[in-house]
């Protein structure tokens, strides 16, 4: 099983940029789509973006063109670069694959807020 874990979260005003990082215990180079996750206060958690072994990325609607998704399969590690951050985008962030889930990590907090 490969264990993550998240770091990078942190208090941001309206518009700030943070960049999540996600290190994992073992290889990630055959796992083929990584994911960041959010969980907000009282909702669900939702996929914000995904890559593929290969590069291709997805992206939820109300992040697009404001967080990028990357991924070093050398250092076993995935990213996300958030830019112009909002108040909604506030949620503890997790990484995991996308599809059979390894054991969530403790994820990283990013709070949003003048």
């Amino acid at each position: 099983q490969v264990q993550l874990v998240e770091s990078g979260g942190g208090l941001v005003q309206p518009g700030g940029s943070l960049r999540l990082s996600c290190a994992a215990s073992g290889s990630i180079f055959r796992i083929n789509v990584m994911g960041w996750y959010r969980q907000a206060p009282g909702k669900q958690r939702e996929l914000v973006a995904s890559i593929t072994s290969g590069g291709s990325t997805n992206y939820l609607d109300s992040v697009k063109g404001r967080f990028t998704i990357s991924r070093d399969n050398a250092k076993n590690t995935v990213y996300l670069q958030m830019n112009n951050l909002k108040p909604e985008d506030t949620a503890v962030y997790y990484c995991n694959k996308v599809g059979i889930w390894s054991p969530w990590g403790q994820g990283t907090q990013v709070t949003v807020s003048s």
